[in-house]
């Protein structure tokens, strides 16, 4: 739940006159009083019902008596007014729920004290489904002002223990909000209401930061960010000082009659000049397309896999300005994936994208430089042709990220930003489970001779033995073999590989372990393959790390490291 305490005034008829109305866009519904100081003040009802200014002024007049008493002593600004949203996932609470949580913040505030008799005059208004209007007249019965000192602390403070007694959604506040909150700037009930007379499901803000980012993703400079933009079809103007250095942006729909302009920052935060200034400095000296072609060069997909699958180490830590430029540039990423995917997955991604901007972006101020590995690559893959297997693998490994930042934001109790990440999964997922299939099926039709999956079936056994049995039933089995053939291939020992896959991504959870196996080993085996000498240590090795050990430490079983949480799949 969110307070909002408005400036205080002093025309108490006005401000009542404004909560009975029909609103700005015929948004107010079924206005009526759910409380008030003494639940016997007259209640005007909707602003077209018979008799309503009658009653509104009687209102006026109660609220207004002990105001006029106290005459020249009442305060400057004596019309206290807070309003109080519930969160867009939150239930539909009832007058009665709401009638409670009014009292409770005006006991908090010190507008009106439980038990108190002289306590200030005031009335909850409910004029939809998710939020109240209290409207306060700052005159106690003995004609002294309330004690009301850091009434906005004090109402958000009551509000958290409202969200635990109601079961509501948990918003950040205070050092919680400086980590959780989200930098997205909300449209306007105007902007909704402009979007559905147009036909629009997303308002001119969504539409216009959905495109500023993905153009953000792709660009590796700031003129190259302004021409995206304009080739995107925005209208797109820049500010420049008396010096001639640029000041700012702002930019507007092709389609959306007379234009109405955004700057980058009341887009979001982090899409103010400034900040688009500094992520673009942080971007990696971007490789041509000649020399990205260069077969040396590791794939800008697994270089983003690489980047991408330490996000969740980066997150324990307790460095904030590393943890959000990392996240920061991951949903660059995201926002870059449609451009790279198959048309029939763009729309799902793009979701996906969207989504995570709730999930995931903060307040805390992002140190860049931290970010750099996954922002070139990013930047590089521009000069990529699609890699269907590539995205696969990227997939594979953002959805892993998602649930770190799930499993972060619950365990500060950040309600939306869970909610928010659960969405981008649910995308993220889909997107996998589409283009999935096809690489497999690729890499399938590489398999290699009958004797030498059965070589690779019989160093499964000696290297996973407690998930060998399932792996060799997996659809992924043939595409497995086929990747280890091509490890091998480049120099790398498939026992090796295998290891190494399982130490760094445990199986247990895993719907199909296979297919998490085909992923790593597509990376590990992209790396230089070790010497000769490097083989015969890592050999060495392997045969003392995989000597078959049971839980009570005698020969029989090898058991997987778990070094990172599994993913449901």
């Amino acid at each position: 739940m969110i307070a909002n305490i408005v400036k205080p005034g002093n025309h108490t008829y006005g401000v009542l006159a404004y909560l009975f109305d029909k609103g700005r866009a015929n948004e107010h519904t079924d206005q009526h009083i759910v409380s008030s100081w003494d639940d016997f003040g007259p209640d005007p009802g909707p602003w077209d019902s018979p008799g309503h200014k009658q009653r509104l002024g009687q209102l006026t007049q109660a609220l207004d008596l002990r105001v006029k008493q106290a005459g020249d002593k009442a305060p400057e600004g004596h019309v206290w007014h807070c309003s109080i949203r519930a969160a867009p996932e939150d239930r539909i609470l009832t007058d009665a729920e709401w009638a409670t949580i009014a009292r409770r913040v005006l006991h908090a505030t010190g507008i009106a004290p439980d038990g108190d008799p002289d306590g200030c005059r005031w009335v909850a208004v409910r004029h939809a489904e998710d939020h109240i209007h209290i409207v306060a007249t700052k005159v106690r019965g003995d004609l002294r002002p309330p004690r009301n000192w850091n009434d906005y602390r004090r109402a958000m403070n009551e509000l958290t223990a409202v969200e635990e007694d109601f079961g509501l959604t948990r918003v950040a506040r205070g050092p919680e909000a400086a980590a959780g909150t989200s930098a997205v700037k909300r449209s306007t009930r105007a902007e909704e209401e402009k979007a559905k007379r147009l036909g629009h499901d997303k308002t001119a803000r969504e539409r216009l930061r959905h495109a500023v980012r993905t153009a953000l993703s792709h660009a590796k400079d700031l003129d190259e960010f302004f021409n995206l933009l304009a080739d995107a079809g925005l209208q797109v103007e820049t500010r420049t000082l008396p010096s001639g250095d640029l000041q700012g942006y702002k930019v507007a729909l092709p389609d959306d009659g007379t234009p109405i302009w955004f700057s980058g920052s009341s887009l979001a935060t982090d899409l103010s000049l400034p900040q688009v200034r500094q992520r673009l400095a942080a971007a990696e000296a971007q490789p041509t397309a000649a020399s990205s072609a260069r077969p040396h060069r590791p794939s800008p997909w697994h270089v983003a896999t690489a980047a991408a699958e330490r996000i969740p180490h980066h997150l324990a830590r307790a460095d904030d300005g590393a943890v959000q430029a990392h996240l920061t540039v991951f949903g660059e990423v995201l926002y870059a994936l449609p451009a790279h995917a198959p048309v029939r997955l763009q729309a799902e991604l793009h979701r996906a994208a969207a989504a995570f901007e709730h999930a995931a972006h903060t307040r805390a101020r992002a140190d860049h430089q931290h970010a750099r590995a996954l922002r070139g690559a990013l930047k590089a893959m521009r000069y990529q042709h699609t890699d269907h297997t590539g995205l696969a693998i990227l997939l594979d490994a953002a959805i892993l990220v998602v649930l770190a930042v799930q499993r972060h934001s619950a365990l500060h109790h950040h309600d939306r930003q869970v909610a928010a990440a659960r969405q981008t999964l649910t995308r993220l997922q889909a997107a996998y489970d589409e283009i999935a299939p096809t690489s497999l099926a690729v890499l399938a039709g590489r398999r290699p001779s009958k004797g030498t999956v059965h070589r690779y079936a019989r160093t499964l056994h000696e290297v996973l033995p407690s998930h060998a049995g399932q792996i060799l039933t997996e659809t992924a089995w043939p595409a497995l073999t086929a990747t280890l053939a091509a490890a091998e291939a480049a120099g790398h020992n498939p026992a090796t590989v295998l290891q190494q896959a399982a130490q760094h991504r445990p199986l247990e959870d895993a719907k199909s372990a296979s297919e998490v196996l085909v992923w790593r080993i597509q990376r590990l085996g992209n790396r230089h393959a070790p010497g000769p000498g490097a083989r015969t240590a890592q050999a060495r090795r392997l045969r003392t790390q995989a000597a078959p050990q049971t839980d009570s430490g005698l020969p029989g079983a090898f058991t997987p490291p778990t070094s990172h949480a599994g993913r449901p799949r």
